[in-house]
């Protein structure tokens, strides 16, 4: 991290579904063209802070600064139009719509300091979609689904990317291709905070990895430092 302040930052955030809470007192951030992991075991919270931040959990409290305003009490809605995108961990593709015709729906406007993002630069990232234009989503693997998924959110022309379980299901051939994919992205500038249990898949895309367990954090640093703590994979993240 440089001295600049975060495309994001997180404070003291807490979040429940009824009377169980799932979050206590998280705090992270993400900088400008960064890529931050999320990574834990099943039911450390790392959904839920994904949603959380999105404005989609409603007993939620903390602090939400997304490109230096507060955006704690914004719907949902709201914070998608200031440049937040998201890709849940079941894909929600149109399944009855080509692939041209998903991207189409997610199309929106450029936005000052962020990517700027066409059909056939998105072509460029995922080849294969531009093969499968126009076949329907309903039609497609669970890989190019979530390829498909991705630029959809990508027509959006978000500044950050909320990315949840991106590798999970996938075959090793496409998790190869996404991780070349999400650099592409990093490298056009684009923030992105993901959700991930596959390790090595976190380690080869993110700048920094973040542990989280029991909706705490446990760890944040850089891949080196993360590497440099063998206690901390055995403590957090051992089966």
């Amino acid at each position: 991290m440089t001295g600049a302040p975060p495309k994001l930052a997180v404070k003291a955030l807490n979040a429940a579904y009824g009377r169980a809470q799932i979050l206590f007192d998280m705090a992270l951030d993400v900088g400008a063209g960064e890529a931050v992991a999320l990574v834990g075991r099943n039911g450390a919270g790392k959904s839920t802070t994904l949603r959380s931040i999105l404005g989609l959990v409603v007993n939620c409290a903390g602090e939400i600064t997304f490109d230096r305003q507060s955006i704690t009490h914004l719907p949902a809605h709201e914070r998608v139009r200031r440049g937040l995108g998201y890709v849940p961990e079941d894909r929600r593709i149109f399944s009855d719509l080509t692939v041209d015709e998903n991207l189409e729906v997610g199309r929106q406007g450029f936005r000052e300091g962020a990517p700027r993002w066409t059909r056939e630069h998105l072509f460029e990232i995922f080849p294969n979609l531009r093969e499968l234009r126009r076949r329907f989503g309903g039609h497609m693997s669970g890989g190019e689904q979530q390829m498909l998924a991705i630029a959809r959110t990508l027509m959006g022309n978000p500044s950050l990317v909320l990315l949840d379980e991106p590798s999970e299901g996938l075959a090793p051939k496409i998790v190869e291709q996404l991780i070349e994919a999400i650099v592409a992205m990093k490298h056009e500038g684009l923030s992105l905070l993901l959700s991930e249990q596959n390790l090595r898949f976190a380690r080869l895309v993110a700048d920094r990895i973040c542990v989280i367990e029991k909706g705490r954090v446990r760890f944040s640093g850089t891949t080196a430092e993360f590497d440099a703590r063998p206690d901390i994979r055995n403590a957090y993240l051992a089966l």
